[in-house]
């Protein structure tokens, strides 16, 4: 019996940032691939097996060849199996080439959009991606440069109108800026940083294309981070959301559709979940009951417990 994969955007962090199919394909799903920077709050609903073959840079638990190996092999076996990326699939996510090998290998697949970074971090810190006044368009570009060695179109990019946005850039931005500049864009030109969008540790800078690299390094801004070129930038100095527990990161006790949990995330803390301990009698040897003596139980189970085997 063949398997089915489902290639599924994760959306940039928050947890409540996820499609429902999304959390219905989660739920189903017999085993889970999922990337580094993906919320582990996601995968507190299912019973499926895990496995993280997240990258880290310049170093891979799995190397991509082995990820489209196993994506096969999985459904192979008759499994559902979910691949779970950070932001959209087809955004930078290499999930193109692993539809090109799924289909290649005859594996029903389906591909669940994800919310991209790219937008949902921006709007994270106030700077709308387009704005009438400011930008009309917006262009999403990796920060790498391809595989050959070869730069990127600066010419062009540098006189495009507009927003953009640069993922996976910062070991890039010295590199970024110049080659902007080289090729005519304003050095006044506003752009900021945004550190692990959307997550509870998210951070952000202003500057433009002059200093960005000196505020960062100053900072402390590391990757995972985008870099957003553009007037829109400014704006995070006035329409930047900050509410009132926001930075927070605070873990409860997971709970299907817990009130608790909206409440904090609506206050603007991140929420992670822990799973509860689970409780096991195990025998034991009862004190000298008859020596005068303090007892203190604190738990009920165990009190109760405690009664019973007292009474035998």
């Amino acid at each position: 019996m063949s398997g089915f994969v489902s290639l599924v955007g994760a959306g940039p962090g928050n947890p409540e940032l996820l499609t429902l199919l999304a959390k219905r394909r989660l739920v189903e799903a017999d085993v889970i691939l999922y990337d580094r920077l993906v919320n582990p709050a996601l995968l507190m609903e299912t019973t499926a097996e895990t496995i993280d073959v997240g990258k880290l840079p310049h170093h891979h638990k799995y190397s991509q060849y082995k990820i489209n190996d196993l994506l096969v092999t999985l459904a192979n076996q008759g499994k559902r199996v979910v691949r779970l990326k950070a932001g959209d699939p087809y955004v930078f996510g290499r999930g193109g080439e692993e539809s090109q090998f799924l289909k290649a290998n005859h594996v029903d697949y389906e591909v669940v959009p994800g919310i991209t970074s790219a937008i949902a971090g921006l709007g994270a810190v106030g700077i709308p991606i387009t704005h009438r006044d400011f930008a009309s368009s917006f262009h999403v570009i990796t920060g790498h440069r391809k595989k050959t060695g070869e730069e990127l179109d600066w010419p062009n990019i540098a006189h495009q109108e507009g927003t953009l946005v640069f993922l996976m850039g910062m070991e890039q931005l010295e590199n970024i800026v110049d080659n902007l500049i080289k090729n005519g864009k304003d050095q006044q030109t506003p752009v900021a940083v945004i550190q692990w969008a959307t997550h509870w540790n998210q951070r952000s800078v202003l500057s433009d294309l002059t200093h960005i690299a000196e505020v960062v390094t100053k900072e402390q801004i590391g990757s995972p981070a985008l870099i957003v070129v553009g007037k829109v930038a400014e704006l995070m100095k006035t329409l930047q959301p900050k509410p009132a527990l926001f930075g927070q990161h605070i873990l409860v006790p997971y709970k299907l559709q817990s009130r608790l949990f909206s409440q904090l995330q609506d206050a603007g803390a991140s929420v992670g979940f822990f799973q509860r301990g689970a409780s096991r009698q195990l025998d034991f040897q009862l004190p000298d009951l008859t020596k005068p003596a303090s007892l203190l139980v604190y738990d009920i189970s165990a009190y109760q417990s405690f009664q019973e085997k007292n009474n035998r």
